[in-house]
């Protein structure tokens, strides 16, 4: 009789990759950044337990958007007091924060409990083409292709 694998937390190997963000859209970009941090690209994926790898986003400045979502969306966010009520447009956002679009993307896509805060945390986003994770020799992601 087979019994079905469960992960355990520390047999889980965690690896590192790169992501370059450069003329990708934001929202398949964000789904397979999603997925990696969650380990779903692995067979000893376990809902659960985190055994999702870390990403590493260059590039973040550069990603793209289809139709109007350039001034058209809206990112909102909120104080807590009356009358509190932000609102910043995606290319106001991507000038001035150029990483939050592709964070607030990808934390969307995760699950919205400790383990997704936990899978977010394993996420580094960066403007430019340069990091400063050499010493953990990520990888290039492979399969870039599928998301033009």
């Amino acid at each position: 009789m087979n019994k079905t694998y469960s992960a355990k937390p520390r047999e889980v190997e965690q690896k590192w990759y790169i992501i370059d963000a450069a003329d990708k859209e934001l929202g398949r970009l964000a789904s397979l950044t999603a997925n990696i941090l969650r380990g779903k690209h692995k067979p000893e994926y376990t809902p659960h337990i985190d055994t999702g790898d870390f990403v590493i986003i260059i590039n973040a400045e550069k990603v793209k958007v289809t139709g109007k979502k350039q001034t058209d969306k809206i990112y909102y966010s909120h104080s807590g007091y009356p009358g509190g009520l932000k609102s910043i447009s995606f290319r106001d956002m991507i000038q001035k924060f150029p990483t939050r679009p592709v964070e607030k993307a990808v934390k969307g896509m995760l699950p919205h409990n400790t383990l997704g805060a936990n899978q977010f945390n394993k996420l580094k986003v960066y403007a430019g083409s340069e990091h400063p994770h050499e010493a953990q020799c990520p990888v290039v992601w492979k399969d870039l292709e599928v998301i033009k």
